[in-house]
């Protein structure tokens, strides 16, 4: 059967019976069944028009299980794919963050015209992306954002979320409070604009933080990963790059640390150049890790890009895994859920000021902020999700 899923961010799906309804109020017959209308059989009238449509509604609260599991695949997906635009590739992995809603469309024949019309229809009265099973995304005007090959015809597109996936539950307890009232007063101070209803994150006694190896590991693996990336991003001899990394991962005795993405940079043929920056970009990451694993004194203000010499010498002047571990400290839990409370607001600080249209606050540098929480939350354990999932909602 033909297709065409439509993803949103909403409050709740009360409205959306009614939504579906008004698009085919001419021309249809719409019948709604299951539990508050989550199912919906949209069939034309008339002798020549037979083509069925069936539109089941799914939520995060209906089914999370869904969302946890495809989620990720999707940012994941996203991820790889070598958009023409850096930012636009950020808005797009932060739009699906959020997402919390889904209507997935079936129909009995391909569709045409008329069809595909009401269905971006549908998409702007939820608010919602189109999405089409080439993987090609639609915004709520049924403009591109972005091809499979990375092109787009919707450069503007800015993610749209419901206050329920901004705001979280809300959850306080006095160690969260705490935290938070921390962070705030060291972005008062740096004149850092702030959200005082972003939530809390969990206390520590409800978080999984990493292990000194896991981190270690964590850190050898993706500093040497990034060595490649470069010579990929630079258009180096890639032949002799890829043995050369192969020979240290086999050497440190890392190759099982290595994520997807990572492994897909090494495996292909003709490596491509964006999915090469991303992984360079996580110099900031590794950055993260090295001063949990007490190889810096502090973290800096994220307003500029780390020491890289520094960075490779950390490793570079051990001879093996055992001898780089053997230099590392790990810094008290409650300090890396501290940092990572820091980062997550001055990452809110930054998406705003994005989305304003502002210079960042301080001279933030977004690019360093988010991959310093991709490393600070994976640490912490947050929502157990793997490196390369780390999503990125303020």
């Amino acid at each position: 059967m033909p297709y065409f899923t439509i993803f949103a961010s909403r409050n709740d799906t009360r409205d959306i019976g009614g939504l579906v309804r008004e698009v085919f109020r001419e021309g249809y017959k719409v019948a709604a069944s299951g539990p508050d209308e989550t199912l919906f059989t949209v069939q034309p009238k008339g002798w020549f028009k037979n083509n069925k449509i069936t539109i089941r509604v799914v939520s995060e609260d209906s089914d999370p299980d869904y969302f946890a599991s495809n989620i990720p695949g999707m940012m994941g997906f996203y991820q790889r794919i070598p958009f023409e635009d850096d930012d636009l590739q950020r808005r797009v992995l932060i739009q699906i963050s959020v997402l919390n809603t889904m209507l997935a469309i079936e129909t009995e024949k391909d569709y045409g015209q008329e069809d595909w019309n009401r269905f971006v229809e549908l998409a702007g009265k939820i608010d919602g992306i189109g999405f089409i099973q080439d993987g090609t995304l639609l915004d709520r005007d049924g403009r591109v954002i972005v091809y499979p090959d990375g092109t787009s015809d919707a450069a503007d597109f800015s993610p749209r979320a419901c206050t329920r996936k901004i705001r979280g539950e809300d959850r306080t307890t006095p160690e969260g409070w705490q935290r938070k009232e921390t962070s705030l007063a060291y972005l008062k101070e740096k004149q850092v604009p702030y959200l005082e209803s972003l939530p809390e994150l969990p206390p520590l006694s409800e978080l999984k933080v990493r292990s000194r190896e896991e981190i270690a590991r964590r850190a050898v693996a993706l500093l040497i990963v990034i060595q490649y990336a470069c010579d990929v991003a630079q258009e180096g001899d890639l032949p002799a790059s890829k043995a050369f990394v192969a020979d240290l991962l086999d050497k440190f005795g890392v190759a099982d640390e290595l994520t997807g993405d990572e492994r897909d940079l090494l495996a292909q043929e003709e490596p491509s150049r964006q999915a090469a920056i991303n992984i360079a970009w996580q110099y900031e990451a590794y950055w993260a890790l090295l001063w949990a694993l007490g190889l810096l004194d502090s973290l800096d203000f994220p307003d500029h890009t780390c020491d890289c010499e520094f960075a490779i010498q950390a490793v570079s002047s051990c001879d093996s895994f055992a001898k780089f571990l053997d230099q590392t400290t790990l810094r008290q839990p409650e300090s890396i859920l501290d940092e990572a409370d820091k980062i997550y607001r001055l990452h809110w600080a930054c998406v705003n000021d994005r989305i304003q249209g502002r210079e960042p606050a301080a001279g933030l540098n977004e690019s360093v902020v988010m991959e310093r929480r991709r490393a600070l939350f994976w640490m912490i354990g947050y929502r157990d999700e793997a490196w390369d999932d780390i999503r990125m909602d303020t």
